[in-house]
């Protein structure tokens, strides 16, 4: 598939129903994916729920795996599936129609029932360019752990031996190269909590262009965008800093068992391509 992804298509979010599903590192993984969808929209009014005009701008949040809808009601396509716990900014005005509100959520509008929506009790998590960094800067010396994704600044760095996926951690924290993009991206919204082992995605996942990335050329690469590769069932992501897209880069990766969470100068062979986070 084109790593242009679904252009001009509704857009997809792909649940990785596995956690050896295509991550980082070499040798073939069994990888499924299907087209999530939120809950029942047409389901009685929950005694919760978000039914009143809220302030135009609001911050609003998911009380589950919800639509965006591209119309307001269920007879509309989905966008994407928000998760449960993300936070949306209200773009309509602030009044819903019908039961349902405008929202932008990773930089698509449309349209999500109040059925399962709440004023957010928390301010969304930063995701400018530095705080990407700063959020990658905490995780260097952290071991590399398949299939996981979360660490705490001062604590044990846990230890990674063998060779993954069929490799032996110790410790409570660490990640390997996509938990640690989600989690320095805080993809989706909800995985802000450093601290908090979590994997929603592998490098497939990141390969193609969806609500969450873009293909850009590698020649226009920024700080905190990535470059990804993900061919025959082995993959790998890594976090640009600076330098030459085309040879010598500064870059933060979990890199891999016997090398940990690292910042280190390096290249990249033409089989990545580069992307960034809308």
């Amino acid at each position: 598939m084109s790593t242009r992804g679904m252009s001009g298509h509704p857009l997809k979010v792909l649940a990785i129903l596995a956690a050896l599903a295509a991550g980082c590192g070499s040798g073939p993984s069994s990888v499924e994916s299907v087209e999530l969808k939120g809950a029942d929209e047409n389901l009685v009014t929950r005694d919760s729920a978000l039914t009143a005009c809220v302030t135009s701008g609001a911050n609003l949040q998911t009380t589950t795996d919800l639509n965006l809808r591209s119309g307001a009601g269920t007879s509309y396509g989905i966008l994407l599936t928000m998760p449960g716990s993300a936070i949306a900014k209200e773009a309509g005005g602030g009044c819903p129609t019908s039961g349902w509100y405008k929202l932008t959520y990773s930089g698509i509008t449309g349209w999500a029932s109040g059925t399962y929506l709440n004023l957010a009790t928390t301010t969304p998590p930063s995701t400018t360019r530095d705080s990407a960094i700063v959020r990658a800067q905490s995780a260097m010396g952290f071991s590399y752990w398949w299939g996981h994704g979360g660490w705490n600044e001062g604590s044990a760095k846990g230890s990674c031996s063998g060779n993954c996926p069929s490799c032996t951690h110790s410790g409570s924290y660490g990640a390997d190269c996509s938990g640690f993009l989600a989690k320095a991206w805080v993809v989706p919204s909800s995985n802000s909590n450093m601290a908090a082992d979590s994997h929603p995605y592998s490098t497939i996942s990141f390969n193609s262009d969806t609500s969450q990335w873009t293909t850009i050329s590698r020649d226009n690469l920024l700080k905190a965008d990535a470059l990804v590769y993900n061919t025959n069932g082995a993959g790998h992501t890594f976090l640009y800093e600076s330098g030459d897209g085309w040879g010598s880069m500064w870059a933060y990766e979990c890199k891999g068992c016997a090398y940990g969470c690292v910042h280190n100068l390096r290249t990249a062979t033409t089989t990545y391509h580069a992307i960034r986070h809308y």
